[in-house]
């Protein structure tokens, strides 16, 4: 009998080890050098309501009865340009000389706040489809250039009033990003009249675009009329193939096209191929972004770590943007780590706009390479730390050019940038670091000073709005990582926590239902059948990424992937 049950003990034992869901290794995180030389803890720390702020933006600039000082900050445009329909501009910045309904025809306002601003919205959960009785959303798709024969969505409605009134020279991440934002109101504001028209018309010349360079991006920009790449005396612009990659991809989903995975592919492979940083505005972190999600869905290997340097370190090559990077220092008393812009002028000079959009790719690029959790991690409570002091309301007079006038906008309206030291020369700032101000005055004569708010600048800030949670600590965010990775299943909430205490953390998940909590990082379960206020105990200096699972979700392998249900949860 004795023997018997000893039979039955181990049987059982072996089927319950047996029966034991294997959900794989722990991943080992990778470093990225310029993070390492972030602040773990940054200070003076603040992590301000974003969501509230970008609110408040959208209810400031689309109003068109607005009696401030500054006048409207948006007007109708009835050119009608490329589509017959009336559509609307916003001022880049405020007083801007060159805009408004009596300047150059009422036609130069560009995409870059415009589409920003409902892009910001959208993430937000405003409806811009109607709103003040208006569908500004249907409205924006004047800016796809037919009339130009370009046929992609370019930064203004008329580039040559643009070009005449404001001094632009053709530059490719201008005409590039345009289409990433589009793409990103498309996911947003899904079913508006002729949207997917113009997404398959966009992806369809970024392919042939992509057909044409055969991985060669050494332009200054590319006409998509006659498709061919061109140079002027703006540098070359090779990391454009990281927007080209992210539309394709974008395309890829939506369209299930096999053409434009290919496109996307060949436009990745471009941009990993390139053997030094030639990082420049934007468009780089979408292509680390895409590589990444290639690497997990497709069964490619690209670079990452290689595109992330060459990213946070800037750019080295002489004919290039020289020294666009991430900054990592501290400013007299102010850490600005995680600030986006130039390394090198003056000492640095942060942009806001630019420092924010970051985030869009890089936080949820760690569900596709979570080796990448804790760089990401810590980098984010750095520029949102950082980003704060582009707010006239967040920044002491000692500390801004324009402290007599900090609360024309009650600081909804930020400054255009931060820099090391002023460049301006005003005495009263000689000595003083950092220093928010902008470049607003220095483009057209008669641009007063108040045009160093930049609404271009500000009009994005509903990306931090939306990924970033404060919860219980103090340092400890909540990073949402599905809400910017459009074109994806998104089935189950997915969360970043970064603890850069030197102990470990724990922070409060409030849930009514019973769920399970599982990560991603350590591939274990942080919390079983629970419900009420759950525990998340965070390592100290380490990153947890968090799968929300309704409780009793079965986990499974299927080759590399783990499973939940049948949504891959985790790739490797």
């Amino acid at each position: 009998m004795k023997k018997q049950l000893l039979i039955l003990l181990i049987a059982a034992s072996f089927f319950a080890v047996s029966c034991k869901t294997d959900t794989g290794i722990p991943v080992a995180q990778t470093s990225i050098d310029r993070i390492d030389q972030m602040p773990d803890l940054p200070q003076p720390l603040k992590i301000i309501d974003w969501k509230q702020k970008a609110l408040q933006f959208d209810s400031l600039v689309f109003d068109f009865n607005s009696t401030a000082s500054y006048g409207p900050l948006i007007w109708l445009d009835s050119s009608k340009r490329n589509i017959d329909q009336v559509t609307f501009g916003l001022f880049t910045v405020i007083g801007d000389v060159r805009q408004g309904p009596g300047k150059n025809n009422g036609e130069f306002h560009e995409a870059l706040t415009t589409m920003n601003s409902l892009v910001s919205a959208g993430l937000l959960g405003i409806d811009k489809t109607s709103q003040h009785g208006y569908n500004f959303v249907k409205m924006s798709q004047n800016y796809f250039n037919s009339d130009t024969k370009w046929n992609i969505i370019m930064n203004n409605t008329n580039p040559e009033v643009a070009m005449a009134g404001g001094g632009y020279g053709r530059d490719w991440w201008y005409d590039v990003y345009p289409n990433v934002l589009y793409y990103g109101v498309a996911s947003l504001y899904p079913g508006v009249e002729n949207t997917e028209n113009i997404q398959r018309t966009v992806a369809e010349q970024f392919y042939k675009a992509d057909s044409v360079l055969q991985g060669n991006y050494d332009y200054s920009y590319f006409d998509y009329a006659q498709m061919k790449g061109m140079r002027n005396h703006i540098p070359w612009q090779q990391d454009v193939a990281g927007g080209h990659a992210y539309v394709l991809y974008s395309a890829y989903q939506k369209f299930n096209d096999e053409k434009y995975l290919k496109g996307a592919k060949s436009a990745t492979e471009a941009l990993v191929n390139q053997k030094e940083s030639r990082f420049y505005e934007i468009l780089l972190p979408f292509g680390a972004y895409t590589a990444a999600r290639l690497n997990a869905e497709q069964g490619t290997n690209y670079d990452v770590t290689k595109l992330l340097n060459h990213t946070f370190d800037g750019c080295q090559a002489q004919n290039g943007r020289y020294g666009w990077g991430v900054i990592a220092e501290k400013w007299g008393d102010f850490d600005v780590s995680g600030m986006q812009g130039s390394i090198t002028d003056g000492g640095g000079y942060g942009f806001f706009m630019n420092s924010v959009v970051m985030a869009w790719p890089l936080v949820p690029m760690v569900k596709y390479e979570p080796q990448y959790a804790k760089a990401i991690g810590k980098y984010m409570l750095n520029t949102v730390n950082a980003s704060r002091l582009f707010y006239p309301d967040q920044v002491d007079a000692a500390h801004q050019w324009l402290p007599e006038i900090k609360n024309l906008t009650n600081g909804i309206i930020g400054y255009e940038g931060v820099r090391k030291m002023d460049d301006y020369n005003k005495p009263a700032l000689k000595g003083i670091t950092p220093v928010s101000l902008g470049d607003g005055p220095k483009w057209a004569p008669g641009q007063p000073e108040e045009s160093m708010f930049s609404l271009y600048s500000t009009s994005i800030a509903g990306v931090f709005g939306a990924i970033v949670h404060t919860t219980d600590v103090e340092g400890i965010l909540a990073l949402d990582c599905n809400v910017t990775d459009f074109y994806a299943e998104n089935r189950y909430p997915v969360f970043l926590y970064y603890n850069p205490y030197t102990e470990a953390k724990k922070v409060t998940w409030s849930s009514q239902t019973k769920l399970d909590l599982f990560d991603i990082v350590s591939k274990q379960y942080l919390a079983k059948n629970a419900e009420g206020n759950i525990a998340i105990e965070i390592p100290a200096g380490e990153a947890v990424l968090v799968v929300v699972l309704p409780a009793g979700t079965r986990l499974k392998k299927n080759g590399s992937k783990l499973m939940a249900g049948e949504t891959v949860i985790a790739y490797k």
